[in-house]
């Protein structure tokens, strides 16, 4: 006798369900724009890949966002489709030129409602730049500040941090409302995470008042095994406010889909992976800072 209730069926159904809901769903529009920079020193954690398709589930959602690529590799340009070769216009330009946002950002083909800055190569020289610079923490806070006071439609700006706490990813602190963490399940998840969290409390008390972590977001999770359960027990346990009820599981598609210039959420929009991004966007829209500014 065939049984029905094998794990494929039952995913299937929860992925059904899944996207039924967020159809319904409503994404919650912030009063001002929220300001908020996806960091963790570690690489390989998704940081890149939650900031773009945390984008992607925004925007399908209703929101309009600007994603501001602080990562010389440029990787969240390429997944967002934008062109980003040496001499484009970019964030490089923004903090250390004095560019104008206005005139960087560019709209991502594939997705309505996001705009992206790219980064290019020449952003890896900015840390050596930035140094004989005046007030160089500020740099970045005060072009962004300026576009978004002048376009007020954006609902949130993501920023993709280096994989570092250098002097770019201070002026992404310093830019920011609020920190999202993205932790990968695995052993040495909150390896660093401590310093992290005085890093983002010690720029809050001197550099940037009311800075703060609003989100963690668990990444790369394998169900299967006891390792990720075990990783996301001991998160839970330590930041239980700010774990992010979503978890993001471990997907081949999510892999692939940059090197098709997309998010997983339009490369493969039924994927699990992809269901999992729009939910965790979706609670992100909702778990607004009581003193959001």
């Amino acid at each position: 006798m065939s049984n029905n209730n094998t794990p494929l069926s039952t995913q299937i159904e929860r992925n059904l369900r899944d996207l039924a809901m967020l159809e319904r769903a409503t994404f919650r529009k912030p009063e001002t724009t929220r300001i908020i920079a996806v960091a963790n020193q570690k690489g390989g954690v998704g940081k890149t890949t939650s900031t773009v398709n945390l984008a992607a589930g925004l925007a399908v959602g209703g929101l309009s966002v600007l994603v501001v690529d602080a990562d010389a590799q440029g990787n969240a340009s390429s997944a967002l489709g934008v062109e980003h070769p040496a001499g484009t216009p970019s964030t490089y330009d923004v903090i250390i030129g004095g560019a104008r946002m206005e005139d960087v950002v560019q709209p991502c083909p594939d997705i309505d409602g996001i705009l992206v800055c790219p980064a290019t190569i020449d952003l890896s020289g900015a840390e050596i730049e930035l140094v004989d610079v005046s007030e160089r923490e500020y740099r970045l806070s005060v072009a962004l500040r300026e576009y978004v006071a002048t376009h007020r439609e954006i609902d949130i700006v993501l920023i993709d941090c280096p994989p570092s706490l250098g002097l770019v990813t201070l002026n992404v602190m310093v830019a920011a409302n609020e920190v999202v963490i993205p932790i990968q399940a695995e052993y040495y998840a909150l390896e660093g995470l401590s310093q992290l969290w005085r890093t983002v409390e010690r720029i809050g008390a001197d550099l940037n008042p009311g800075l703060q972590v609003s989100g963690m977001l668990l990444t790369m999770a394998d169900k299967r095994t006891r390792l990720s359960e075990e990783v996301e027990s001991e998160v839970r346990s330590h930041f239980p406010e700010h774990t992010f009820e979503t978890v993001i599981p471990r997907s081949v598609r999510i892999s692939e889909a940059p090197s098709y210039g997309q998010t997983v959420i339009t490369y493969d929009g039924k994927n699990v992976g992809a269901i999992a991004y729009r939910k965790a966007a979706l609670e992100l829209s909702q778990r607004i800072p009581s003193d959001a500014r």
